[in-house]
C-alpha cells in the first residue's frame, strides 16, 4: 500500500479522452496538456515497418494531399479502435510527450469509451494503453464523463440527460445515482454530419469537396434551424470535368444537407425519453437535457432538438472539451473513480 502511494505520487496520472476526431489528455494536477487530432500520418518503407511521420495536428494538415508512399490513417472510427496497432502507437505518443522526459515510473491512465462497446473492444483499448506505457488502466463511459464535465452532480438521485454529440458516435445518458439509468449510443456524429455535406454538394452543385473542407463549412456556417441573416462562404472543389471549380454556399445548404443525421440524433434522444423510468420522468421535466460534445456547436441545434422533444435544451458551457474536463476529475478524484468505472 505504501509502495503503490509513492508510485502514485512520483507518477504522472493521465486521463485520454480518446474520440474519433480528437484526443485529449490531461495529468494529475495540470489539467488538459494535450488536445490534438486522433490521426496518424505513415510512410510505407520498402524493407519493414512502417513509419510514423506525425502524429496529431500535423498529421491532420496531410489528409487528402500525402504522396502514394505515405497515407494519413485515423485509428479511432465510430468511436472504437479500427487499427490497433495504429491506435496504440497514437496513444504511446501522447503518452511520451504528456511526460515530456524519456524515463518514467509508468503511469495509472483513465480512458473514456463509448457506452455499449462490446468487451473485445475494451479489451483492445485496455491492451493498447498497457502496451503504450501504461502502468493501470481505468474505463470510464462516455455519458458520465460528459455530465460530469458539464457540471452534473452525478452522485445524487436527481436525473439529467446527457447527449454527447462527438466524431464519431453520439450518446445519449441518463444520470442518477452515480450510474448511467438508461443509455443509448448511435453512430451518427460529426464524421456523418461531414459525409452528408459531401454528398449534398456533389449532388447539388457537382462539385467534389473532402473531408477538411467539408468540416470547415460545418464550422463556419452550420446552422440547425433557419438564421434570421444567412451565413455564406465560398467552397472549392473539382467538379466533373475535372476542373477546379468555387461556389458560394450558404447555411440554408447546410440545413438541408444534415437534416437527416440530425433528425436521427432527435429521434435516438425521444427513444431513450419514451423508455424513462415515471420516477425520474419529472426530474427530467425540470433539468432538461444538455448537450455536449463539438456537435453541440452547430448554430440553433438547442432551439432544433427543444421543438421536437417538447424539453428545455441547453448547451454545455464549453461542449467541445465536457467529456475531457469529466475524465480530468475523475482524475483528481479517487471517490468519484471508484463510484463510476467500469473496473
Amino acid at each position: 500500500m505504501i509502495v503503490d502511494k509513492l508510485i502514485g505520487f512520483f507518477s504522472n496520472d493521465m486521463a485520454i479522452d480518446l474520440g474519433t476526431a480528437n484526443t485529449v489528455v490531461s495529468v494529475r494536477g495540470k489539467g488538459i496538456i494535450i488536445n490534438e487530432p486522433s490521426v496518424v500520418a505513415i510512410q510505407s518503407e520498402k524493407h519493414g515497418k512502417d513509419r510514423i511521420l506525425a502524429v496529431g495536428q500535423e498529421a491532420k494538415q496531410m489528409i487528402g494531399k500525402t504522396p502514394l508512399n505515405i497515407k494519413a490513417v485515423r485509428p479511432m472510427q465510430d468511436g472504437v479502435i479500427a487499427d490497433f496497432e495504429m491506435t496504440e502507437r497514437m496513444i504511446r505518443y501522447f503518452i511520451e510527450k504528456a511526460h515530456s522526459r524519456k524515463s518514467f515510473i509508468r503511469p495509472r491512465v483513465i480512458i473514456c469509451i463509448p457506452y455499449g462497446i462490446t468487451q473485445v473492444e475494451k479489451k483492445a483499448v485496455e491492451e493498447s494503453a498497457m502496451s503504450a506505457g501504461a502502468r493501470e488502466v481505468f474505463l470510464v463511459e462516455e455519458p458520465m464523463a460528459a455530465a460530469i464535465g458539464a457540471g452534473i452532480d452525478v452522485s445524487g438521485p436527481s436525473g439529467y440527460v446527457i447527449v454527447d454529440i462527438g466524431g464519431g458516435t453520439t450518446e445519449i445518458g441518463v444520470t442518477s445515482l452515480g450510474g448511467l439509468v438508461l443509455c443509448r449510443s448511435i453512430k451518427v456524429g460529426g464524421d456523418k454530419i461531414d459525409k452528408a455535406i459531401i454528398e449534398h454538394v456533389r449532388q447539388n452543385y457537382n462539385l467534389f469537396i473532402g473531408e477538411r473542407v467539408a468540416e470547415n463549412i460545418k464550422i463556419e456556417i452550420g446552422a440547425a434551424i433557419k438564421l434570421e441573416t444567412e451565413l455564406k462562404m465560398q467552397v472549392k472543389g473539382r467538379d466533373n470535368s475535372g476542373l477546379l471549380s468555387t461556389i458560394e454556399f450558404g447555411s440554408e445548404g447546410v440545413r438541408t444537407a444534415i437534416k437527416e443525421p440530425l433528425r436521427e440524433i432527435a429521434s435516438a434522444i425521444k427513444s431513450v425519453l419514451e423508455n424513462m423510468p415515471p420516477d425520474l420522468a419529472s426530474d427530467i421535466v425540470d433539468n432538461g437535457v444538455i448537450i455536449t460534445g463539438g456537435g453541440a456547436l452547430i448554430r440553433g441545434l438547442d432551439k432544433y432538438l427543444a421543438d421536437i422533444i417538447k424539453l428545455p435544451v441547453q448547451i454545455a458551457d464549453d461542449p467541445l472539451l465536457s467529456v475531457a474536463y469529466g475524465t480530468s476529475q475523475v482524475l483528481e478524484q479517487p471517490e468519484l473513480l471508484k463510484l463510476i468505472t467500469n473496473n
